[in-house]
């Protein structure tokens, strides 16, 4: 069973908005506007269309996610998921990031998705530490992957070779446990 899983999951550098998935995820904040890094890239990407589909939903709180369409990204769908900001490992930062994995499969869960793709939440200008993030990504994609059929595969969509050598170093870890 464990390699079944370690199938489902891989890491890919480039930019997320170039991948034809299902569903891309977007690193969002609680007010769901266009921001810097990540969210910047899908918003531009997605076209004006996001934006305004973001302001209809309003609010998203930390550790939730929220579903709009792709627009004009090859992704059909944009999962927006609130990560933490990071406070030194105090405020339940750890729950409230893989919580927003864990919604953000529920919700590819629901549309059937075949494949979606994953950011390093939180990593930016929120500042969770990058190798606690992804350790705490590829155990929640894993965990979630072991009890459901959907979404077929989860991407790491990783923007720089550091951050996708965490996530393989995270892969490796679960697949040898």
């Amino acid at each position: 069973m464990p390699q079944a899983i370690a199938d489902r999951m891989s890491v890919h550098l480039g930019d997320i908005t170039a991948l034809d998935v299902d569903v891309i995820v977007n690193a969002a904040n609680e007010h769901l506007l266009a921001g810097g890094g990540v969210c910047g890239a899908i918003h531009r990407a997605a076209g004006p269309e996001l934006e305004t589909a973001c302001r209809r939903i309003g609010h998203c709180p930390t550790g939730g996610a929220v579903l709009t369409a792709g627009f004009q990204l090859k992704a059909r769908h944009v999962v927006h998921a609130v990560g933490p900001v990071w406070w030194g490992g105090k405020v339940g930062e750890a729950e409230l990031l893989a919580s927003c994995y864990r919604s953000s499969l529920e919700l590819a869960a629901g549309i059937e998705a075949g494949g979606v793709a994953f950011p390093a939440i939180s990593t930016g200008v929120f500042g969770y530490p990058a190798a606690q993030a992804a350790e705490e990504a590829v155990a929640t994609a894993w965990a979630w992957l072991e009890s459901h059929p959907w979404p077929r595969s989860v991407i790491f969509c990783c923007f720089d070779p550091a951050t996708a050598e965490l996530h393989r170093a995270g892969l490796a870890w679960v697949t040898d446990t």
